[in-house]
């Protein structure tokens, strides 16, 4: 099973070459679901998010999706009071945390924005304890992801701040409870780190970088997430924008060892 984790695709501020390479990357590797991490437009507009339908509706997958913080109006005060997130759900839906299961796999979508704070993202004890009961209920044969904009773990003293509020109280519940992989973005840095929670139990966190956005970071050109699991291993890959090459190419390779 090929899972593909997209983030901060930033539509409006996207390029075309780019754009174009992951059609091609998706048409040729088939992936059995797209998990989208938030921030897929650049400022919440009706047709940034057409534009973002479009382009998934032509890759012809299955789509799991979560809002970012740049998915709710910053500049229309009145939009962003009175239904903040109306254009995204044109475009995805009624649903901001979906989930999906099937025999090997379940995605639970964590919404940690709040149309109260600009940037910053938060996890509320009913959301942590919402999550941590489905955990809970997974079979032991399933992957087990939580799919969210805002990063828990940070390799960069500067991305503390980036945190999502609550990060503590989620690791420690929702790893204590059976997660294997919790899929962030919103830093558009990409990387792999270990999670501890409860009993000692061990939990990963993959971060993507920017999808389809001009606007990259750290010298990392933009990037997407693979994940491969065939029900007892999961290997995390990374696959980066190579211009001279005008295509993705797979530049890391994680193995996540599952605790079962």
């Amino acid at each position: 099973m090929r899972l593909l984790h997209l983030s901060d695709p930033h539509f409006g501020t996207e390029l075309p070459d780019v754009s174009a390479a992951l059609q091609r990357w998706v048409a040729t590797h088939r992936p059995a679901l797209i998990m989208l991490g938030g921030d897929i437009t650049q400022r919440a507009r009706r047709r940034q998010f057409q534009a973002a339908r479009d382009f998934l509706d032509g890759l012809q997958c299955p789509v799991i999706a979560v809002p970012g913080n740049h998915d709710i109006p910053l500049f229309n005060l009145a939009a962003r009071i009175r239904s903040p997130y109306g254009n995204y759900r044109r475009a995805f839906g009624e649903e901001l945390e979906p989930a999906l299961e099937s025999n090997e796999l379940l995605v639970i979508g964590v919404n940690s924005t709040t149309p109260r704070r600009h940037k910053n993202g938060e996890l509320t004890a009913a959301q942590i304890e919402r999550v941590r009961q489905r955990l809970a209920r997974a079979r032991p044969q399933q992957l087990r992801i939580v799919l969210q904009h805002h990063p828990v773990r940070a390799v960069e003293r500067r991305d503390q701040a980036n945190l999502a509020i609550g990060h503590e109280q989620a690791i420690s519940a929702w790893v204590g409870a059976g997660l294997d992989v919790l899929l962030s973005g919103h830093i558009h840095l990409p990387y792999v780190l270990p999670l501890c929670g409860a009993a000692g139990r061990r939990g990963w966190a993959v971060q993507a970088g920017t999808a389809l956005s001009h606007r990259v970071r750290g010298g990392v050109p933009n990037s997407f997430n693979v994940l491969d699991y065939d029900g007892t291993h999961c290997i995390a890959e990374r696959w980066d924008y190579a211009a001279p090459a005008d295509a993705f190419v797979c530049k890391q390779q994680h193995a996540l060892p599952l605790a079962r």
